[in-house]
């Protein structure tokens, strides 16, 4: 097995989920103004609130994955480590898109899938999702393969 005690080459992991819980945290606030209608919270996102929700959810998901990931210290590869965190964040904030930007949220009346914008978002949309599962996905092949010995 590929374990080490400190942190197994993994801080990348480790900080990148501490700020993915700042980030939820900074989110459950902006969740607390829309639902008080502050209007400074609903200028920054007029898209659904929901969203907001959504996005606040996925950070915390996200981070408790990668402490996951940490937890195992198994050394994981520099390209596995930041695919995992970037996608993290990349995937959450799909979701914060949505809400600050309503004509791309397909569940919005403001929905509108054409334009520079709505292309620039689905290129960041599918690079996000192959990033997420590329680092995930590759993450727990090699943890899983960490858990079979030679002398089993």
């Amino acid at each position: 097995m590929n374990h080490h005690s400190k942190h197994a080459g993994n801080i990348v992991l480790l900080r990148g989920a501490c700020l993915w819980i700042l980030m939820a945290l900074l989110l459950a606030w902006c969740i607390v103004g829309l639902y008080n209608d502050i209007s400074f919270f609903k200028e920054i996102f007029p898209g659904t609130p929901k969203r907001v929700l959504q996005a606040h959810l996925d950070f915390l998901i996200m981070s408790a994955l990668i402490l996951g990931f940490y937890a195992a210290k198994v050394t994981l590869p520099w390209h596995v480590r930041w695919a995992i965190v970037i996608g993290a964040f990349t995937n959450s904030s799909l979701f914060l898109m949505d809400a600050i930007f309503p004509v791309l949220d397909p569940l919005h009346k403001a929905f509108n899938p054409t334009g520079t914008g709505a292309q620039i978002y689905n290129i960041y949309l599918y690079a996000s999702l192959l990033m997420t599962s590329y680092g995930f996905g590759k993450g727990a092949v090699i943890i899983l393969k960490s858990t079979f010995s030679e002398n089993e």
